[in-house]
């Protein structure tokens, strides 16, 4: 979807404005609001005719989450992200500091916002700890006519003696999605290159919350200004990029249109199985050197927080997003698509900590069963985990309270003043496959609640042990602290920051059965 340049787009604060108090700024609209292009771009989706009830489902809760958050108490997402900075620079903008000072504007927000701290810090090699502050952020200020990667449209549009950005919140789930190959020539004919997209897309997988916004970058002069140039492009940078081929580089309108295509060939969705894998799609060739042709892929989550900014001598130019969603054109129609009742099973399951009573209700469920979940679980994630197998290793027990209820893998963002819990949403199940064997051999983990395709380890252990995985939709962590959690309180772990073992009480959870007792898999079909 292109976007405009015109600063026109933007909102404008006259006076000279400091350098953190733009980035405080900026991190405070990208966290709890989205660009109008993002939104119109859910409700075409949720609109689409060849969009399925799954697919409706889930744009529905994302268009009901972005109402939620533009309130302002609870951000989009429960990841908050790496504050990621990149500006360019223009004539005389004086930068002394500019690290320091964007950092301090970082640091503000995130603790003011009551935003998610996600950073850990090293303490050695192996160990870490959480600096409880989201720093450091990633900060990279180029000249305006850098040649490291080509100069973003609105940049050149700046006046003179200027400093324009884009502020990045990114997520980890995003960000583990990136591939990168080192590659030759060999790679760019049409057959292998568009087997390489087929075979890398639906490599993406669902759990990093589609539909995503897909970049594509082939060439680069090294590595590192293909990866640059990946980056920016799921940001948004490159949106109004030419396609007329050039020797800085270009778009691709029919490698988009496949990218695109594939995307709706996977199945995978809007998370769920459909056709909504992907709003868009960017495509770049750069010039790279005769022997080598490095290739990336990566996407921008549903959870799409970019904003554009410029400073001036004339003050702060902010680029404009959605205070009101639901005076969009198409929203009510579009969270109104999903009242129909889906043709998916609908079976209530309540957890009051005795978890064969859990497995009991899901006995019959077949994979893409829809779940209403009631009662209390358990929320545990990578570092949880890696104390239960420290303690595993060590010849000691479980705690008790891994054996009783289903276990959700999150790592909810800090809690607003008043409210019960943060922003709440799954985390990919994935990076928990590992433990399967040590849980499930002891009676943890027999019911998880996640996001994601898991391996096939998992599916067999949930065959071998009569276990349960269950997809709970991301990108919607406002709607879910909102509207679905009762209570919580901490277990085991407060040290852990976010990833503390919580005990969390749930009304009205909507959940897709993954895989079931028979190891049955959902994204397998």
């Amino acid at each position: 979807m292109q976007e405009q340049n015109s600063l026109s787009d933007f909102d404008f604060f006259p006076g000279e404005t400091e350098l953190s108090e733009a980035a405080e700024q900026a991190f405070s609209r990208l966290s709890f609001t989205f660009t109008k292009e993002h939104l119109e771009g859910i409700i075409e989706a949720a609109l689409d005719k060849d969009a399925t009830d799954n697919d409706r489902y889930v744009l529905s809760c994302m268009l009901k989450n972005a109402e939620v958050s533009s309130r302002g108490v609870f951000p989009l997402c429960q990841d908050t992200g790496i504050a990621n900075i990149f500006a360019w620079k223009k004539g005389s903008f004086p930068t002394k500091d500019a690290y320091e000072k964007l950092s301090a504007g970082v640091k503000k927000v995130y603790d003011e916002k009551k935003l998610r701290f996600s950073t850990t810090v090293p303490i050695s090699f192996y160990d870490e700890k959480d600096p409880k502050n989201n720093l450091p952020p990633q900060v990279s200020i180029f000249d305006a006519d850098c040649a490291l990667a080509p100069t973003p449209s609105f940049v050149k549009t700046a006046g003179e003696d200027s400093l324009s950005f884009i502020f990045c919140a990114k997520g980890g789930g995003s960000s583990n999605k990136t591939s990168f190959i080192q590659g030759t020539k060999a790679y760019l004919t049409k057959e292998r290159f568009s087997a390489l997209m087929r075979e890398e897309i639906e490599h993406f997988g669902t759990s990093a919350c589609p539909p995503y916004t897909i970049a594509v970058v082939a060439g680069g002069l090294s590595p590192e200004q293909n990866l640059l140039a990946l980056k920016l492009a799921t940001m948004g940078a490159y949106d109004d990029m030419t396609y007329e081929p050039n020797d800085r580089g270009f778009r691709d309108r029919e490698l988009e249109e496949e990218t695109m295509k594939i995307a709706r060939e996977s199945g995978y969705g809007a998370q769920f199985g459909g056709k909504k894998f992907a709003l868009s799609a960017t495509v770049i060739r750069l010039p790279r050197h005769g022997a080598s042709c490095p290739i990336s892929f990566g996407v921008s989550c549903s959870a799409h927080r970019n904003l554009k900014a410029v400073i001036t001598k004339e003050g702060l130019y902010l680029q404009k997003t959605v205070a009101n969603p639901s005076e969009l054109e198409g929203f009510e129609k579009a969270v109104s698509s999903a009242g129909k009742k889906s043709e998916s099973k609908e079976t209530e399951v309540t957890s009051k900590g005795d978890i064969s009573k859990v497995l009991s209700a899901l006995s019959k469920a077949k994979p893409g069963d829809r779940i209403i979940l009631n009662g209390k679980i358990l929320v545990a994630r990578d570092a949880a985990h890696a104390r239960w197998q420290k303690l595993l290793d060590s010849g000691k027990e479980l705690p008790e309270y891994t054996t009783r209820y289903p276990i959700c893998y999150a790592g909810p963002a800090r809690t607003p003043n008043g409210k019960v819990i943060g922003s709440f949403g799954p985390t990919t199940a994935g990076r928990m496959d590992v433990y399967a064997e040590s849980l499930m051999s002891r009676g943890a983990a027999l019911v998880t609640l996640a996001k994601g395709n898991r391996s096939k380890g998992w599916t067999n252990a949930c065959r071998k042990y009569g276990a349960f995985y269950l997809g709970t939709p991301g990108g919607i962590a406002a709607l879910i602290a909102s509207e679905y959690i009762v209570s919580q309180e901490i277990l085991d772990y407060e040290d852990l920051g976010m990833e503390a073992v919580r005990l969390v009480e749930v009304r009205n959870l909507p959940c897709f059965v993954i895989t079931n007792k028979d190891g049955e898999d959902f994204y397998e079909r």
